[in-house]
């Protein structure tokens, strides 16, 4: 069975055979809740406000009251929306649609972001012309899209004896790609394998 909010009384036999009864309360750890956003209404709390009308007029500096007076008789609400200017600057809308119209705001910015994916292309040090036009080619797309690209150049067995080989190929795609990108790490070695990093250039 759930425990309830409500106080419950918990009954128990003594040690003389008596019934005692004892009040028990569940204790309460939520945290407490915070508030966020511009202060509305009867929240705002300053002794003068800036008053600006649901039209934009400026209707000067009036105390919060009148101001709700105001929005109560436009069927509207106070809401706060410069708190650190002195008074602070208060308006008169639709805070419901207010909101709303911020949260579009925030998913439109939030879908136009890019974010950075770092993409990766593996090569050999002894690449043939055609398998190396075509990783190219990819790291481009890559690059068009504002994407990171890091060039593998892997090892194996005796090929670590010719790191200059896996070092030309990096040196290859710089040349290739030209101005079109900054390098953002110089290739360097990490175990059997040779690493270079670069970046599209901002437009």
């Amino acid at each position: 069975m759930k425990q309830r909010w409500r106080r419950t009384i918990l009954r128990h036999q003594s040690i003389h055979g008596k019934r005692t009864d004892t009040i028990a309360r569940r204790p309460h750890n939520a945290p407490p809740t915070r508030d966020t956003g511009p202060r509305v209404n009867d929240r705002i709390r300053a002794p003068e406000i800036r008053l600006i009308g649901a039209e934009g007029e400026n209707l000067g500096v009036q105390p919060p009251r009148r101001a709700m007076e105001l929005a109560e008789q436009a069927g509207l609400d106070l809401v706060e929306i410069s708190p650190n200017a002195n008074p602070p600057v208060c308006k008169i809308m639709d805070f419901g649609k207010f909101k709303y119209e911020q949260q579009k705001k925030a998913n439109e910015a939030r879908k136009r972001q890019k974010i950075v994916e770092l993409k990766e292309i593996k090569m050999r040090p002894g690449i043939d012309d055609h398998d190396y036009q075509t990783k190219l080619r990819n790291a481009t797309k890559f690059l068009g899209n504002e994407d990171k690209v890091k060039f593998t150049v892997r090892f194996r067995g005796r090929e670590m004896e010719h790191q200059d080989l896996g070092r030309r190929v990096l040196e290859w795609v710089q040349e290739e790609l030209g101005d079109t990108v900054k390098l953002e790490a110089q290739p360097k070695m990490e175990g059997r394998q040779m690493v270079m990093i670069v970046a599209p250039k901002p437009t």
